[in-house]
């Protein structure tokens, strides 16, 4: 009897396409992925520095905006000038607590005795009955050499960012001419400056709402600290602060430091576990309800796309990739909107499925 089954259908040239530009895109998206990893401890400080240019740009508007008198370049002078001042505020502060904890380092050492003595008397082995047999457990010689490398690479990063971040300013002057020069028409040219217009209203608008979202958790922490008695409150709403910039887990993970280290300044476990509390509740009303009441469609990023992010980014640049996860995702969006062919992702990423911040769409 002869075979009469039929041939398996041919793929039609539409499939084979699509499934050739999503292997495409995969491949790529890997390239891109091993290439900043790769290059992280180049582009680290150059991105750094883009977004301190971002802020203070930024902030020089907003000084025009406030003091119509004060002309463009002392605006932009004066916003150099108070971020610097910003940065040298945060190193004092730093180095300032650093010098007082290690001065106030065996009283410490002592309520750590009291407290892990009655740990271990009331849970038993395992937990380490003082201060040099906990020291002795955790062997910090071992870590001594990372941590060195560490606090290294982050001042070999500092000075990067600030050699950066100078010639980013010496060169602003001539960005304006070399942008014009490099569209041959009008067309090119006002798209790409639209894309950029987006990119940078969307990134400053971050900035600033989580600015003063890190300001808002920062004092309203600050205020309960120093209720509950705990010293260095003024320093502990300045970790919580920056730590807020990381979305999602960083103000959560912030306001855990300040109950631990409460465990061995106070002599009750109580006024740490109510600090606690008190933090966790502060952070969650600000971050889940009057954070978005401020973001509203300024950021328009699908909260699974930011976690998404936030893995990413911290997997390829650690710490930095951390904070800035959201603004870099952000620039993303903005730019595979205006391509027909990626035009589907920037949908995807965004909140709404309209990721165009207001602008008009492209048919």
């Amino acid at each position: 009897m002869p075979d009469t089954a039929l041939p398996p259908p041919e793929p039609s040239p539409r499939r084979a396409r699509s499934a050739l530009t999503a292997g495409v895109m995969i491949v790529t998206a890997i390239l891109i992925g091993a290439t900043l990893w790769a290059l992280r401890g180049l582009l680290e400080p150059f991105v750094l520095a883009v977004f301190l240019l971002l802020m203070i740009d930024g902030l020089a508007r907003s000084l025009r905006r406030y003091i119509p008198a004060l002309p463009q370049p002392a605006a932009f002078v004066a916003a150099i000038l108070i971020t610097l001042a910003l940065f040298s505020l945060s190193i004092w502060a730093i180095t300032d607590n650093a010098r007082d904890f290690a001065h106030q380092a065996g009283a410490y050492a002592e309520k750590l005795n009291v407290l892990l003595g009655q740990a271990s008397d009331r849970f038993g082995f395992g937990i380490p009955a003082s201060f040099d047999e906990l020291v002795h457990a955790v062997n910090p010689k071992h870590y001594a050499g990372a941590i060195a490398d560490v606090a290294r690479g982050v001042l070999q990063s500092a000075v990067f960012v600030l050699i950066y971040l100078g010639f980013l300013l010496a060169s602003r002057r001539g960005f304006r001419a070399k942008f014009s020069e490099l569209f041959a028409d009008d067309a090119a040219r006002g798209e790409a400056e639209r894309i950029f217009t987006r990119i940078r209203t969307g990134v400053e608008s971050y900035i600033w709402v989580q600015t003063l979202v890190a300001l808002i958790i920062a004092a309203a922490s600050s205020v309960v600290m120093v209720i509950m008695g705990l010293s260095h409150a003024a320093f502990w709403a300045f970790i919580i602060f920056l730590a807020s910039y990381i979305p999602i887990i960083g103000g959560a993970v912030g306001v855990l430091i300040p109950p631990l280290f409460g465990l061995v300044e106070f002599n009750d476990p109580w006024r740490p576990l109510i600090m606690l509390g008190a933090l966790e509740t502060v952070h969650f009303v600000v971050n889940h309800v009057l954070q978005p009441r401020m973001q509203g469609k300024t950021l328009n990023l699908d909260p699974v796309v930011v976690l998404l992010a936030l893995t990413f980014w911290s997997a390829i640049w650690g710490v930095t990739g951390a904070f800035l996860s959201t603004p870099l995702t952000v620039m993303a969006m903005a730019i595979l909107a205006e391509f027909a062919g990626t035009r589907w992702l920037a949908v995807l990423l965004s909140g709404d499925g309209r990721p165009f911040a207001g602008a008009k769409e492209p048919g």
